[in-house]
């Protein structure tokens, strides 16, 4: 047996924090920053209801409607693969993962709940606690306020260079973030 994520030299980390923190704002600046590096970047991301990636009218979205349980679109710059879960059960974080071509990060937003490394995202003015003192698998928080009590690195949130580095240096290998979030590795 050899699965293809042996071959993803990926190393994995999360985004996580309540709604409203400014995850993908963070994360539309992080990414132009990790790539300017040379780095390829994927992006895994969880809603939390419905959602369309085509639109009504579009062939894709004639197929799904009609039925179909899974429509790939492909084109000469990109393809997409649509997938109907219907009465089958959410898909899980480590399937997602072993899904993903080789790249060098995957930066997981949401999926706060999970087992995989993470760098908190934290604003005041969104009114909710942090997360940090309660997750021992958030390793970094990105706030817009000091932390001083913090166990983990805090950095400023804008401060988009040295979130950079820091995912970089926090990012775990794809093999052990599968392990954790399995339930195979230690907590």
């Amino acid at each position: 047996m050899n699965p293809a994520h042996l071959d993803n030299p990926a190393r994995v980390i999360g985004l996580a924090g309540w709604s409203g923190a400014g995850k993908t704002t963070l994360l539309a600046r992080l990414i132009p920053a990790l790539t300017a590096r040379g780095l390829r970047v994927a992006t895994v991301k969880h809603a939390h209801h419905a959602f369309d990636v085509d639109q009504p009218g579009k062939d894709s979205y004639v197929h799904r409607a009609a039925g179909a349980c899974e429509v790939i679109v492909s084109s000469s710059r990109r393809w997409v693969q649509i997938h109907e879960v219907g009465d089958e059960a959410e898909a899980r974080l480590p399937d997602l993962l072993r899904r993903l071509a080789p790249c060098d990060l995957v930066v997981v937003e949401g999926f706060k709940r999970e087992a995989h490394a993470k760098l908190e995202v934290h604003r005041v003015a969104n009114g909710k606690p942090p997360m940090h003192p309660d997750d021992p698998r958030i390793v970094a928080v990105a706030s817009d306020r000091p932390h001083p009590d913090a166990r983990v690195p805090v950095v400023d949130l804008d401060a988009v260079d040295v979130i950079a580095d820091l995912v970089l240096s926090l990012a775990e290998p794809l093999e052990t973030a599968l392990a954790r979030l399995e339930g195979r590795w230690p907590s």
